[in-house]
């Protein structure tokens, strides 16, 4: 039996970074947009608040780009304060690594698992999709999924009743397929 399964964010993540004003790690986007332009040349800034004392930090997206490069599309996403184009920025790799940010996870997805599950079967292939890149440890899905505790988890591991052409320890943000036998 094949059940399908997805990891779908429920809001954005936290920012990981230093708060220059009250030395606090997170910062939640605000989901607005600074353009500024120097004639010909536009800067685009992401605006995040800090959790702790609310100062705003400004997170690079775009530097000294010509009006003529941006596609008129995205120009318009920017100055409308576009929430899915603030998603798409924060799961950029460019935009993270040049403005040094990590994100934080927790509680800002879910597992859909699509119903009941059905244990009375053999062997249960599951195939999960990750609708964002967001790191999750297998084990803890797979116990979520199922009801599970993670330590029944870890053992059917160990057994060899839950297999999977990846590695299932550490974590993953990308969609793979794993079999339980019963």
């Amino acid at each position: 039996m094949l059940e399908n399964w997805a990891v779908v964010p429920t809001c954005l993540p936290v920012i990981l970074r230093r708060c220059h004003a009250c030395a606090s790690e997170r910062f939640r986007a605000s989901g607005k947009f600074r353009v500024n332009a120097h004639h010909k040349l536009l800067d685009v800034w992401l605006l995040a608040l800090c959790t702790v004392c609310g100062d705003t930090t400004k997170l690079t997206v775009l530097e000294r780009m010509n009006v003529r490069s941006i596609r008129p599309e995205l120009l318009d996403r920017l100055h409308h304060n576009d929430p899915g184009l603030t998603a798409e920025l924060l799961q950029d790799p460019v935009v993270r690594r040049r403005n040094r940010i990590a994100l934080d996870w927790d509680n800002a997805w879910r597992l859909d698992t699509g119903g009941p599950d059905q244990l009375e079967d053999e062997a249960i292939e599951v195939s999960v999709r990750f609708a964002a890149r967001i790191p999750v440890r297998p084990a803890r899905l797979i116990a979520e999924g199922f009801g599970f505790p993670r330590a029944e988890v870890k053992r059917l591991i160990a057994e060899g009743n839950l297999v999977s052409a990846v590695r299932l320890s550490g974590k993953l943000s990308g969609d793979f397929t794993f079999t339980l036998k019963r």
